[in-house]
């Protein structure tokens, strides 16, 4: 791994570790490259879930992603949780913890989702101020990731891709890149997303996330329970040029397949990934101009009526992110 992505290893493909999966996981131990959990399931002291953690860290290299911060919220992280996210660190060894560019609550009230965020100049400094001193709290690597969202702000003066590179610059973190949180993005707002890979600095995706989705026609929902799609492998591989090999993460949250299926997604990603990097070691693309203006397409794919009604998009009145 180069140096430019803080000395972190690239683990391979892994999955992230379900209720659902537990016994055929523990008892069999098939030879998955690592899991992710989700940091909150396991922050209580003892009990089953620590139980079974013990028995996730006895095989295999767990890696830490959040959902829960809220680091873009109205108030500062509160010290309890964090206290109890350092004490699960020290216990999994995580080689870094992730959470999300969202806010979650307010005023004491947690909203139990990951909300959207304004992409202002304020915003930038105040979570990359939150994001460093969080990194030193926690002693490993920290970084973000792009939500999925369903709203914009009429405050927003950068786009998306500005905003979360130029906090991962200013905290000198990584980025957590979702691919299939850029196709919903892109498919909700009516954005290029071709764009949206090719503007985050590849430098900083320290790990990739790709999961399915939930098509409505108006818009998309970011609801983990159905295989990746097309263009979201299409953008996975032109993220892959671009970065080189990178920790890659299959989501899979709801209607949760027997293992069998999910393997079979994670061979799809290991022969993605192969396809990505061979072409990166060549110098040429594997989405040549059609492949990339069908990704495009699909993105645009929402009916027209829709769209036409918003008269603003994402990241409002274009300003270049160095201005004073």
């Amino acid at each position: 791994m180069n140096e430019a992505r803080r000395g972190l290893p690239d683990l391979g493909i892994g999955v992230g570790l379900r209720v659902p999966h537990y016994k055929r996981l523990f008892a069999e131990r098939p030879p998955i490259d690592f899991v992710e959990i989700i940091s909150e399931n396991f922050m209580a002291v003892g009990g089953k879930p620590r139980h079974h953690l013990e028995r996730a860290l006895a095989t295999y290299r767990v890696v830490q992603h959040g959902v829960s911060l809220g680091i873009g919220g109205p108030e500062e992280p509160g010290r309890a949780y964090l206290e109890r996210l350092r004490e699960l660190v020290r216990q999994t060894q995580t080689p870094w913890v992730s959470d999300h560019f969202c806010w979650c609550g307010a005023g004491g009230a947690h909203l139990h989702d990951l909300l959207p965020l304004p992409f202002t100049r304020n915003l930038v400094q105040t979570i990359a101020d939150r994001a460093r001193r969080l990194e030193d709290f926690l002693g490993v690597p920290f970084a973000l990731e792009n939500a999925s969202s369903y709203l914009t702000y009429r405050s927003s003066v950068l786009a998306e891709w500005e905003f979360i590179a130029e906090i991962a610059e200013r905290a000198d973190i990584g980025i957590l890149f979702d691919v299939n949180n850029v196709f919903v993005t892109a498919y909700n707002h009516g954005l290029d997303p071709i764009q949206f890979v090719e503007s985050v600095p590849p430098e900083r995706i320290v790990q990739i996330h790709l999961a399915g989705h939930t098509n409505l026609g108006t818009h998309i929902i970011d609801t983990h329970d159905a295989h990746v799609i097309e263009p979201v492998w299409d953008l996975y591989r032109l993220t892959l040029e671009r970065t080189g090999p990178v920790s890659t993460l299959i989501e899979w949250d709801d209607q949760i397949p027997e293992l069998e299926v999910l393997f079979a997604e994670v061979e799809r990603a290991r022969r993605e990934r192969d396809r990505a990097l061979a072409a990166r070691l060549t110098g040429t693309s594997s989405l040549d101009a059609p492949a990339r203006e069908g990704v495009r397409k699909a993105a645009r794919a929402r009916p027209q009526a829709v769209a036409a009604r918003h008269g603003w998009t994402q990241g409002g009145p274009r300003e270049p992110v160095t201005s004073a």
